[in-house]
């Protein structure tokens, strides 16, 4: 079970580092102005993404044999609360897809400041899970 939960919190880091640095491209997308840079940074979002999903992908499968196979946090409202941010997660990561589409058209309406506050969910989702497994508050 200790490899298990290692390799977990090894793709749960790697997942999160993607999530924290993705929207910080959106950020530099939507404030440039030249082509070429915008093909860049477009670039680079694009094939970060393509290497963050199967690493978000592992977590999750990891994630589900610890707490289906081992029966960690089972009937426990912490893991419930715990599971929610989980979720909040993934929707967060298919909005990044969404932002990248959306940028890969050249359609994108959104001001850098708003990519500067959508830069802070996966901090504060991050939080209200290290709470929910580390607290366990409820």
């Amino acid at each position: 079970m200790l490899w298990v939960k290692t390799l977990h919190i090894l793709f749960v880091v790697s997942w999160f580092a993607g999530l924290f640095y993705l929207p910080r491209i959106f950020v530099n997308l939507a404030q440039t102005t030249d082509a070429s840079t915008r093909e860049t940074l477009l670039g680079m979002a694009q094939r970060l993404y393509r290497f963050m999903t199967p690493l978000g992908v592992l977590a999750l499968i990891l994630g589900l044999i610890l707490w289906l196979g081992y029966g960690i946090g089972q009937g426990q409202i912490w893991m419930h609360a715990k599971l929610c941010g989980v979720l909040g997660l993934l929707a967060f990561h298919i909005a990044c897809r969404h932002h990248l589409r959306v940028f890969s058209n050249g359609s994108s309406r959104h001001s850098h400041r708003y990519f500067r506050w959508f830069n802070e969910i996966p901090v504060l989702l991050l939080l209200l899970i290290l709470i929910f497994v580390v607290v366990k508050p409820f």
